[in-house]
């Protein structure tokens, strides 16, 4: 599968198969993880696969009651839970060096995309889940001082065909010259 052809057609998935997502499978999703770019090559994530079905349970049971992925992490064949190491990217010394704290979020937000785009090429579904509790969620998989549970993403093979992408804005509605107001194409 060419890249452009992974962007253009994976999509968030909600509905998934009971066929077994396969521990190789799960290797060569994180080997492709790990050469995602960070700060400085600090590679600030960590990820906790979660197979065990009660744990699966608890872990969903911190996602918002209104969160639509809850259904689908209750069948899939893992969760994935992305977490990030935090007072690194974007520091020097311990103290933040950017005007935009928090730059562990652009670095996992990298390497959960690569994630997702190697699931795709492999045949497997995902969807990033963020609306939940994330702190009792650190509690239930004992996530270390230190270190913050950014997402969840239930993996597994599709249950349903892939459909259309919703419509998309046109470069020049995004993309700018110079200033913010001179759209470049």
């Amino acid at each position: 599968m060419e890249l452009q052809e992974a962007i253009l057609k994976r999509r968030s998935v909600r509905k998934f198969t009971e066929e077994f997502v396969t521990d190789d499978e799960l290797r060569q999703i994180f080997e492709a993880v790990r050469w995602s770019p960070s700060w400085a090559n600090t590679q600030v994530w960590e990820f906790i696969v979660v197979r065990d079905k009660e744990l699966i349970k608890k872990v969903t049971g911190t996602y918002s009651e209104h969160n639509p992925a809850g259904k689908c992490s209750l069948t899939a064949s893992a969760l994935i839970v992305a977490c990030a190491k935090t007072g690194v990217s974007g520091c020097y010394g311990g103290k933040e060096a950017t005007a935009i704290h928090n730059w562990y979020m652009f670095d996992l937000g990298m390497a959960v995309q690569t994630l997702c785009l190697k699931a795709h090429e492999l045949g497997l579904g995902t969807v990033v889940v963020g609306l939940m509790d994330h702190e009792a969620c650190k509690k239930i998989l004992d996530v270390g001082e230190g270190y913050k549970v950014v997402a969840v993403i239930p993996i597994g093979r599709p249950g349903l065909p892939p459909k259309e992408g919703p419509v998309r804005k046109d470069i020049s509605e995004f993309v700018h010259l110079d200033s913010f107001n001179k759209p470049m194409f």
